[in-house]
């Protein structure tokens, strides 16, 4: 089931809040624990048949968590073994699904394994998510930092459907003090109008931006190799702007959800188009994929070469990183260890390996940057800022033609054809060219111009973190009024009439 289908919006949601705020009023367990079955319903009403492997991830990893935490302090060895073997049982459950077979497939395809070794397995929706958030879970237990100990309150925190299929990525220190709290649990018209408004924002980006054009982004991507230069120009630009609104539909319907159930969701994606520098991107997308890869992956590896160097008497200050051997070191290795891991974590493809090193090049010259270029005076002017978003475009644009391919020899493909070496089909095979430019144009404007969701929401707290005011349009805010009713009714009649249940969002395939 996804957020954009008439099947979730006519009753599954419904049914999910009535059920809800009516057996809050009986007791929060029975509330929770109806926000457990909903969320498992809406899980398996893709395949009822992952079930199982869902149920067997939380008794694996709620059972490996209670086993670290009843460990003492004099038995760290043993907690650290048990922490490891959790996070092999999660990452031996991604390798299966996601790594195995294509690796197979592979292999059999360089005569290196049998061919009757192939097979295919479906990819379980979510399955990245859900272990990352338990993996998440077991690091925290080590570290004394999930207080929470419940089965029940466990797998409400892995199940809540919002965050179920892709993302954002939680914390159990971030949730279970909201599910802990009675006036989660309280129905108030506040959370009902706000979340609905940002759920009907999140729907009209999916459904009027996003999904036109992925239609010009799939055919543009069936042959790259017989596009002109043109045609492959608007196929690039347009995937860039179909997962832009893909994605921030996604992560606002999220919270919009979580709202209605009084839940306070961590921001995911907050403009990244306008970012300076691929550094500030990343800030900005996905975000708390961002924030759990720098926390698990980059800073343990980080402190591990730093620890290196201070054994052998090197220093690790930041001014020691304007020794190139030192910026390798601290810098270039946990950015290429990270990024790496991030690439491959999208996928099994070798053009997905590609799409995590080229962030990494591009993250590590924008380090160089910071560390070895002299002294500037003053704040940039627009002009030079202007010209940072463009090129930091022009980087997440190139990285995303290796995300988007089929494989990596599509990939240079299409890097051909922008070039001038791809074949005759021009942008008539992609629709109507006044059409398509007319909305890539759009959506680069709303990309840069107008506050986003959660700007727009900022008086209503709609994520955790504090929101920066928007740059324009400042007076220009939700509020409980009818001129704002009115708004939000009209985009959800538009939506709705436009809306195909067969359109599945872009991040739910990892």
């Amino acid at each position: 089931m996804i957020f954009s289908s008439n099947a979730f919006i006519f009753v599954f949601l419904p049914i999910a809040l009535i059920g809800y705020y009516a057996l809050a009023r009986v007791g929060r367990a029975w509330a929770a624990a109806w926000l457990v079955v909903m969320s498992l319903i809406f899980y398996g009403y893709w395949n009822p048949s992952y079930l199982l492997l869902l149920v067997g991830s939380i008794a694996w990893n709620f059972g490996m968590g209670a086993a670290i935490f009843a460990q003492g302090e004099d038995r760290e060895r043993r907690k650290f073994a048990l922490l490891w073997l959790g996070i092999a049982g999660n990452l031996g459950l991604l390798f299966y699904y996601k790594y195995l077979f294509p690796l197979i497939g592979f292999l059999a395809a360089h005569h290196i394994a049998p061919a009757s070794w192939e097979a295919h397995v479906f990819l379980p929706l979510g399955i990245s998510f859900f272990t990352f958030t338990q993996i998440g879970y077991l690091v925290d237990s080590y570290d004394g930092k999930a207080r929470e100990r419940g089965l029940l309150s466990y797998m409400l925190f892995v199940t809540f459907f919002p965050h179920l299929i892709a993302g954002p990525i939680l914390h159990n220190r971030e949730m279970m003090p909201q599910f802990g709290n009675p006036e989660t649990f309280r129905l108030k018209a506040e959370n009902i109008s706000v979340g609905l408004f940002i759920f009907v924002v999140g729907l009209t980006k999916k459904v009027l931006l996003a999904d036109p054009l992925g239609y010009v982004a799939d055919r543009g991507y069936v042959d790259p190799a017989s596009l002109t230069p043109g045609a492959a120009a608007l196929t690039v630009l347009g995937y860039a702007m179909q997962l832009y609104f893909d994605f921030s539909g996604y992560a606002d319907m999220a919270i919009g959800i979580a709202r209605m159930f009084g839940v306070v969701f961590p921001a995911n994606f907050n403009s990244p188009y306008r970012a300076s520098s691929i550094i500030e991107f990343w800030s900005r997308w996905h975000m708390t994929l961002t924030r759990y890869l720098t926390l698990y992956l980059y800073n343990p590896v980080a402190m591990a070469v730093s620890r290196r160097r201070v054994a052998r008497g090197l220093p690790v200050t930041r001014k020691a990183t304007r020794n190139l051997s030192a910026f390798a070191g601290l810098i270039m290795w946990p950015t290429f260890f990270t990024m790496g891991l991030a690439g491959i974590w999208h996928g099994a493809g070798l053009q997905f390996a590609i799409f995590g090193l080229l962030h990494a090049a591009f993250l590590s010259v924008n380090h160089a940057w910071r560390v070895f270029r002299p002294s500037a005076a003053g704040e940039p002017g627009r002009v030079s800022t202007a010209a940072s978003v463009m090129l930091v475009f022009s980087c997440v644009v190139l990285g995303q033609i290796f995300f988007r391919a089929a494989s990596a020899p599509d990939a240079f493909a299409m890097l051909a054809a922008l070039a001038g070496q791809g074949g005759a089909v021009s942008t008539s095979a992609l629709g109507s060219l006044p059409i398509i430019l007319l909305r890539i144009l759009v959506c680069a404007a709303i990309c840069l111009m107008l506050p986003n969701t959660q700007q727009l929401t900022r008086d209503w707290r709609p994520i955790l973190e504090q929101i920066p005011e928007p740059p324009l349009f400042a007076r220009f805010k939700w509020r409980p009024s009818l001129v704002w009713g009115i708004a939000t009714g009209g985009m959800m009649l538009v939506a709705l009439l436009r809306m195909s249940d067969t359109s599945r969002f872009l991040y739910f395939q990892f």
